[in-house]
């Protein structure tokens, strides 16, 4: 029932696309610039998702010589998951983040940033990890590059839409300039409702990783441990990258305020660790039965 949702959503967000460019570009015209964007916006992101993620961060990649501590723990878990091992990247950012990219398990990619691997402890890194590689099990990675690709189109429009505005004032006659209608929706609208339908694919699949990971590792706590850093990092350091691809990584990496609350693509930090706390509370009350038994 999940995975159909999240179809359903991605479809939505295409729609959206295609319906922005036949406001903003007109007619029949406008639908076609539309219905191609989102065909080459999706079989771009089936095809080069991991690419255009690492890229959007300047992700650089690393193996067992250059990072061996990231990498082993990667191949440790990914064995453990029973899943392919991926490419490992890092990201030149003294940030706290981590994010996993690619269209399946055996085309997956897990970056982390610079600062995660010299600030977390190994068993707070590793619950990260394993959130990434469990976004990668889901076939999250996919969903979540068509999803941000997708936004990034949307928001590319209300960019073009706002220089329109300025160039051609609003106006609009039968030979040229855009749909002053058009320019409104996409410059005020459209992003708040990419960003929404966003919002709609994100959370749920955040709270599944989380849940991966810390059946992955065996150890909750250490995944809520790690939360509460990135959260605070975000405050005092946030990462710079793309609203667009921000649902991509682990935690939201800008600053928290009310309006990030609203919309923001991932669930509340304290909520996660709420969750991650029950489960440790579950997994040890499982334990322990199994002891007396």
């Amino acid at each position: 029932m999940k995975h159909i949702k999240t179809v359903l959503l991605l479809g939505l967000l295409s729609g959206l696309l295609i319906a922005i460019s036949t406001l903003l570009f007109g007619g029949t015209y406008g639908s076609i610039i539309g219905l191609g964007m989102a065909a080459v916006m999706n079989f771009s992101s089936w095809f080069f998702s991991d690419k255009i993620a690492l890229s959007a961060y300047n992700a650089q990649p690393v193996g067992p010589e250059t990072a061996p501590g990231v990498y082993r723990i990667v191949q440790r878990l990914s064995q453990r998951a029973n899943l392919p091992m991926p490419q490992v990247y890092v990201v030149p950012s003294n940030g706290l983040n981590a994010f996993a990219t690619g269209r399946d398990p055996a085309h997956a990619a897990v970056a982390v940033t610079e600062g995660l691997v010299r600030f977390l402890p190994e068993d707070e890194l590793e619950g990260v990890i394993a959130h990434e590689l469990t976004h990668i099990a889901n076939r999250d990675t996919l969903t979540q590059a068509v999803a941000a690709t997708v936004g990034g189109a949307i928001a590319y429009l209300g960019q073009m839409a706002s220089y329109s505005m300025f160039f051609f004032g609003g106006s609009r006659n039968e030979n040229n300039g855009p749909n002053p209608i058009g320019l409104l929706v996409t410059i005020f609208v459209a992003p708040l409702a990419a960003t929404i339908i966003q919002l709609g694919i994100s959370r749920t699949r955040e709270f599944a990783a989380d849940e991966g990971a810390a059946r992955l590792t065996g150890n909750p706590q250490a995944l809520a441990r790690a939360l509460q850093r990135l959260e605070s990092s975000a405050a005092q350091q946030p990462l710079e990258a793309s609203p667009a691809f921000a649902p991509l990584l682990i935690i939201n990496p800008l600053p928290r305020n009310l309006l990030r609350s609203l919309f923001s693509t991932h669930p509340a930090t304290e909520d996660r660790v709420q969750r991650l706390l029950a489960l440790d509370h579950q997994l040890g009350s499982s334990r322990s039965r199994f002891v007396r038994g």
